[in-house]
């Protein structure tokens, strides 16, 4: 299946490279482009794309704004991958709050730009292991937003589960340490999604924190 990309950035030589090397890959589209944040609201409902690539500082409205608006506007919303210059950590833990389901920094490669479109439209997070430090750690500044949650309909294996999750482990890490094939591995994260509401991987961290599911050192 050939993914839909937009790519959405204020700067106009960024934006055609990285069309330019998308449109390269047999199963990555890129039906359009924008250069502020209102425009790829605009975009985003006239194109429906599968993934959106999102600058965080453009006028008119910035990517974090834009990616609330994207995600709010109901419908099947497409994923966001937050793009940037600007590595810190108001920005990582605001466009994850925002609903993003990446964050990547705009000195990653081509091959990890490719790839990171391909992991967030499979449903998972892009979140390098030093972005889910840095996540961990605002979480443990704040603390949880509301008191310790149930797990109501979460078996005790999903919810170690979740615990890695939350911890940044990867499906194949989180296998190993409990023992289980990958795609087991898979099939829990699928199931916790569904029976929490949650949209993907990135939500399931912001929630695992903010209901104090899960606690930063535990």
């Amino acid at each position: 299946m050939t993914i839909r990309v937009l790519v959405a950035d204020d700067q106009g030589m960024v934006r055609t490279g990285f069309t330019a090397f998308l449109s390269t890959q047999p199963d990555i589209d890129v039906v359009g482009e924008a250069a502020d944040g209102e425009e790829a609201v605009r975009r985003v409902a006239e194109l429906s794309p599968d993934v959106v690539l999102m600058d965080v500082r453009m006028p008119v409205l910035d990517g974090l704004q834009a990616t609330r608006r994207i995600l709010s506007s109901g419908g099947r919303p497409p994923k966001v991958l937050i793009l940037t210059t600007f590595d810190l950590d108001d920005y990582v833990y605001e466009a994850l709050r925002a609903g993003a389901s990446g964050f990547l920094l705009k000195d990653a490669s081509a091959v990890q730009l490719a790839e990171a479109v391909r992991v967030v439209a499979a449903g998972e997070a892009l979140l390098a292991p030093s972005v889910t430090r840095r996540l961990i750690s605002e979480f443990a500044r704040l603390g949880p937003r509301r008191p310790r949650a149930t797990l109501d309909g979460v078996t005790e294996r999903e919810a170690e589960v979740l615990t890695l999750v939350a911890h940044g482990l990867s499906n194949q890490e989180i296998a190993e340490r409990l023992v289980l094939s990958e795609q087991t591995v898979k099939t829990h994260v699928g199931r916790i999604l569904a029976k929490l509401g949650l949209r993907d991987r990135a939500q399931a961290i912001v929630h695992a924190y903010e209901t104090g599911l899960v606690r930063p050192g535990e």
